[in-house]
């Protein structure tokens, strides 16, 4: 079991990737663009410290998937396991910035019912308010 570090930092980049903590939105930036087996662990093993430290200060999670253009079986179970992460927080899930190949393969695999979708920044502001 890995430990949390003291200290983590509200803004990480990786490079697969960002992470920002503003206080109540825990934000994932994915760098893309491919999300797979060999990337889904190692981000994984960048946001699960974020879950264990700041637990129930979570609002929202957004994940960012502006920048990914493929996403494997191993990458659509990370994004289930997020959500699971931060639903057990009580926070809210939200999906932003997915191409029309990302949002049909959201649909196919009915991911998109586990998420709040935010088609553009706007959407994205009002659902973190």
């Amino acid at each position: 079991m890995s430990q949390v570090p003291a200290e983590l930092p509200d803004k990480k980049k990786t490079p697969l990737v960002e992470i920002d903590w503003n206080g109540s939105v825990l934000i994932l930036r994915l760098v893309g663009p491919n999300v797979g087996q060999r990337e889904s662990p190692i981000i994984t093993d960048e946001f699960n410290p974020y879950f264990k430290k700041h637990g129930k200060s979570i609002k929202h999670l957004v994940l960012d998937l502006t920048n990914v253009t493929f996403m494997s079986s191993m990458g659509l179970g990370m994004c289930i396991a997020c959500r699971n992460l931060a639903n057990a927080q009580g926070a809210s899930s939200i999906l932003f910035g997915m191409n029309k190949d990302l949002q049909a393969l959201m649909a196919m695999m009915k991911i998109e019912k586990m998420y709040k979708i935010a088609k553009n920044n706007d959407e994205l502001q009002k659902l973190v308010r």
